[in-house]
Parts: structure tokens; C-alpha cells; sequence
């Protein structure tokens, strides 16, 4: 299973000035995050990015970069062209993790490949995790997904879905198979539909929900998702998320 795994990264963050370039344990967030990557079974792990001082702490850490244009609206837009620059397209495996995602679990990564091999009807992939805080399902800030009888996402939402009309308090998770799902924001493509998702127009729901990956069910593609026991590492908001991961990695 050869794979590449695309890191976008950029010096646009208002909570968290300078992110990518975090000091943690020594070396820069976006470093560590490549570092991390490479533990999967990825063929190469690059940075795609619109910054020289990024381009510059990547190369001194022997981490490979490609420079993008610094326009891109998203970061779609940013990993089509990398994948321009390095040349990937049709069933190219392509893996985005986020660059502030320092603890991400490099069997995820596999995992999230994995799925366009065992689903050629699909052509992108993500993950997904039980709620385990009834908090979470009703809180915005926490993206749930529904899926069919084969894993392929039915809906994204910030709302809280699956919806239990009869449960015995209002607003209660339903259990079982219908439990609710918490989404994971790490994403699989074939390079070849990553080239042409910029081109596709936005979704009513994707502007509704903030949600881009509605995009993409909007135009009659399917995501399949894998499901994973495990939440996520924390990832890198805010200087509070960054002093816990520094405290990960005894810094």
C-alpha cells in the first residue's frame, strides 16, 4: 500500500500566532507532525506550504516541502496543487493531516489509506469515533457524520444526529447501532478527484454547515469511513493545547 501524505501548512493562525513553527521539545510543531507521519506506512510525507520560514525550519529538519501559491481560499486548494507539483493524479492515494496535529496516531493515517483500497466505489475517506460525552453531542463545535450499512458517510453536521425522538430524555444519544459518531479531520483522496474538487462549485450545505467535506456528497461522490475506537490525539488551537502536547512530549 504506497501512499503520500500531505501536510498543508501556513502562518494564518489569529489564536495561535506562528503555529507551525511552535517550539516543542526542540524542534517545530510542523516538524514533529511530519516526524509523526512517517511512522506510517506512507512512500513519502510532505509539506505543502506557502511560507519561506516554514520551507526553511522543513529543510533543516530533513522534512520534504513543496512551495504552493499563497492565494489558495482553502486547503484543498493547496494540497490540488501539490499534488500538481509532485506529479500525483488518477488512483494516487493521498492522505491530508492537518499540521497541528503533532500526536496524530500513524495507524490512523493507515487505516484512513486503507479504506480507498477496500472501497473503489469512493473517493475520498475519513474516520470517525463513538461519543462518549453526551456534552459533545449536542455542542456545534463537535462535527458528527451517519453512515450507510456499508460505511459510506450519509450527512455531516454540526446538529446533533443521529436524532432519538423517543428517548427518555429529550436530546439523550441513542445507543447501540445508532449510537452517534464524532468526526475525525484526517482525509484520504485519489489524487485524480483532489485535482478536480477545487473546480466543483460549493454546496448550499457545505456554506450552511461550514463544512467542506458536504462538497463532496453534494456531487454524488461517496466518503467512506472508518471507524476507530480510539479518540484522536489532541490537536493544536490555542496556547492551552499547546502547553498539554508540550507536556506529551516531557517539554
Amino acid at each position: 500500500m504506497g501512499f503520500t501524505v500531505l501536510i498543508p501548512a501556513r502562518l494564518a493562525s489569529t489564536r495561535l500566532p506562528d503555529k507551525p513553527l511552535a517550539d516543542i521539545a526542540g524542534l517545530p510543531m510542523i516538524v514533529r507532525v511530519a516526524q509523526r507521519a512517517a511512522q506510517s506506512a506512507a512512500s513519502q510525507v510532505v509539506v505543502a506550504t506557502d511560507s519561506e520560514l516554514i520551507a526553511q525550519a522543513c529543510q533543516k529538519h530533513n522534512v520534504r516541502c513543496v512551495m504552493t501559491r499563497p492565494d489558495h481560499p482553502t486547503g484543498s486548494d493547496r494540497l490540488a496543487e501539490a499534488c500538481v507539483l509532485l506529479g500525483l493524479d488518477g488512483q494516487d492515494t493521498v492522505v491530508n493531516v492537518q499540521g497541528d496535529e503533532p500526536l496524530i496516531d500513524p495507524a490512523l493515517i493507515n487505516a484512513c489509506a486503507a479504506q480507498l483500497d477496500l472501497r473503489p466505489d469512493c473517493v475520498v475517506s475519513t474516520a470517525a469515533h463513538p461519543i462518549e460525552d453526551p456534552a459533545h453531542f449536542g455542542n456545534s463545535n463537535v462535527v458528527k457524520v451517519v453512515t450507510d450499512i456499508d460505511g459510506r458517510a450519509l450527512y455531516f453536521s454540526r446538529a446533533p444526529i443521529p436524532w432519538w425522538r423517543d428517548a427518555p430524555t429529550p436530546g439523550q444519544p441513542a445507543t447501540g447501532d445508532a449510537a452517534p459518531l464524532r468526526h475525525i479531520g484526517i482525509y484520504g483522496y485519489r489524487a485524480g478527484f483532489l485535482r478536480r474538487f477545487p473546480q466543483l462549485a460549493p454546496s448550499p450545505l457545505e456554506t450552511a454547515e461550514s463544512l467542506e467535506q458536504l462538497r463532496v456528497l453534494w456531487h454524488g461522490e461517496r466518503i467512506a469511513v472508518h471507524i476507530t475506537q480510539q479518540a484522536p490525539g489532541a490537536g493544536v488551537d490555542t496556547p492551552e493545547d499547546l502547553a498539554r502536547v508540550r507536556a506529551v512530549f516531557g517539554a
